[in-house]
């Protein structure tokens, strides 16, 4: 319960970041810190307490594997996430900087 609470803190700064800062650096960190509240919440909504993972053993009932595996598909979905991050913000920090060297500051206007 506590990883929602704090995913959507950092949803709320990540939003406050990007929509109200006006330095072009600001607000890629901003994007940064969104994103990472949204892989925060999907990484929590995939846990299980006391969970195994999800491999099927030989030795393994069906039964129990389905109630007590953990769902690997947001933690392969956050992986992804994480790698289009990466390039988003690698992008957006080239094209600050080319803005920069064209108009001379990084404030947005």
């Amino acid at each position: 319960m506590i990883t929602y609470v704090f995913s959507l803190i950092f949803v709320i700064i990540g939003v406050y970041a990007i929509a109200i800062k006006e330095n072009l650096i600001k607000k890629v960190i901003g994007l940064s810190i969104f994103t990472t509240g949204i892989h925060l919440l999907l990484i929590s909504l995939g846990y299980r307490f006391g969970g195994i993972a999800p491999i099927l053993l030989e030795n393994m009932g069906l039964s129990y594997f389905s109630t007590t595996a953990v769902d690997p598909l947001p933690q392969a979905l956050v992986l992804t996430s994480i790698v289009i991050e990466l390039s988003i913000t690698a992008l957006a920090l080239a094209l600050i900087i080319k803005n920069h060297k064209m108009i001379g500051t990084l404030e947005a206007s």
